[in-house]
């Protein structure tokens, strides 16, 4: 069984900034992403989230990389359409993978009495993977919603061409057992009202 999201679970928001779409930079010249649905999912998730009252968290990055789309003094490094902060949100300007290496992430939850998170945001193989990876290992009760985050492609160190989709299910199997639960959009709406009894919470390193 998962039982109910509740007022000890946050919403976390990794870097949903404009520049995540610069998939080049990020891709190289054949560059994709995957699931051009993602944006649509955090933004169900979200609305529910403020419509329950419950907290709701961002990272925003900042790179250290010049050339980096993901700059908060580019317009590319401002919020995407619908995925804006409120003044009671919890945010923390990063400029590497993780969420919790070098801001007040991990005290500004424990805070607020949250220790379950629901990760969703960009990109799944990057900033995704790492903020997850240290939130289970931190002891947060993690969700990762695997339909509202996405990946780009990748290049292997043999040059192997690797596509977006497949860089975005093998992270999540990655992480799935070990340091977080994996649940689709509407596993995650239906956690926000009740208990799922027909689902297992398979987070592992506990």
């Amino acid at each position: 069984m998962i039982e109910k999201f509740d007022d000890s679970t946050a919403l976390l928001l990794v870097d949903v900034q404009r520049g995540v779409n610069e998939v080049k930079y990020y891709g190289g010249p054949s560059g994709k992403r995957n699931n051009h649905s993602a944006e649509e999912n955090m933004r169900f998730l979200l609305t529910e989230w403020r419509r329950l009252g419950r907290r709701v968290a961002f990272t925003r990055h900042n790179s250290r990389e010049k050339k980096s789309p993901l700059k908060l003094s580019l317009e590319t490094g401002k919020q995407i359409e619908g995925l804006e902060i409120h003044s009671s949100d919890i945010v923390v300007e990063k400029d590497v993978n993780s969420g919790f290496i070098g801001t007040s992430l991990e005290l500004e939850l424990r805070r607020s009495g949250i220790d379950r998170l629901v990760v969703v945001g960009f990109y799944t193989n990057y900033c995704i993977e790492t903020t997850v990876r240290m939130a289970g290992n931190l002891g947060f009760d993690t969700y990762l919603v695997h339909d509202a985050c996405a990946a780009v492609n990748t290049l292997g160190y043999d040059g192997t061409y690797y596509e977006a989709d497949l860089v975005h299910h093998m992270s999540i199997a990655s992480l799935h057992g070990e340091f977080c639960t994996a649940i689709s959009k509407e596993v995650a709406m239906k956690l926000c009202l009740e208990d799922c009894l027909e689902l297992e919470r398979v987070q592992g390193n506990e």
